[in-house]
């Protein structure tokens, strides 16, 4: 991040000032989601894979893969706040700024998570960031993403609720930006609700019924439909093996 830059100074106090400390029970709720939307997309991945989670925050996530057996899981961000909160849960964090670390670690990594992070990145940075992602990842590693979709149904407050974001995507822009360099067999799915007890199963039909009626309005106005509609959106991508 470049000297003076505004971020700078928002990263410092994200925790005190606009993310607050997280609570268990939020965290038990997230483990439950990543049972669905995560864990599929790691089936495969040996126990002692390099996992790199970029911008690990709080350290949830890392936490969520050691309890599942991944335990050679290692997470960076650049919030001093966050990376003492992750520490305090026991895992592997550091603090680093993203491009710098990863301009420095080629073909270390099996698996790289960037959850709920490129959104903070200029366009200019993020041309940079993939091509030190791809190069980090050791040939045949997968990249998985969790990032906002500027083609959801409500995407106003992903987009505009938080000072820090850059960048918005969609399906169609991120498989741009990772297809230039080198990415492939890019796979996309939506965050959206799971179907754990009557409740979640019930929001999964009514959430089917409400894409079915935004398709709709989407056709009528430009004779096109999609697939993704929730406010995140998740995607897959390999580096050739």
């Amino acid at each position: 991040m470049a000297a003076g830059d505004f971020r700078a100074g928002l990263y410092r106090g994200y925790v005190s000032t606009f993310k607050g400390e997280p609570e268990s029970q939020h965290l038990e709720g997230a483990f439950v989601f990543w049972d669905h939307k995560f864990l599929p997309l790691l089936a495969g991945l040996e126990p002692g894979a390099a996992i790199l989670d970029l911008g690990c925050g709080s350290g949830g996530l890392l936490a969520y893969l050691g309890r599942r057996g991944l335990s050679h899981a290692l997470g960076v961000d650049i919030s001093a706040e966050q990376i003492a909160l992750a520490q305090r849960r026991g895992v592997r964090a550091e603090q680093h700024d993203a491009l710098a670390y990863l301009a420095t670690n080629s073909e270390c990594f099996d698996a790289i998570l960037v959850v709920d992070v490129l959104e903070h990145f200029t366009r200019e940075e993020l041309t940079h960031l993939a091509h030190y992602v791809f190069a980090a990842m050791r040939p045949g590693g997968r990249l998985i993403i969790q990032t906002a979709n500027g083609a959801g149904l409500l995407p106003g407050q992903v987009i505009y609720g938080d000072l820090t974001h850059q960048t918005i995507f969609t399906p169609e822009s991120l498989g741009q930006l990772l297809r230039s360099v080198g990415f492939q067999n890019l796979t996309f799915y939506e965050t959206g609700p799971v179907p754990v007890r009557v409740r979640g199963r019930l929001d999964v039909a009514l959430w089917a019924a409400v894409k079915v009626i935004a398709n709709t309005v989407r056709h009528i106005e430009t004779g096109k439909r999609q697939m993704i509609w929730t406010e995140n959106f998740i995607c897959r991508a390999f580096r050739p093996g």
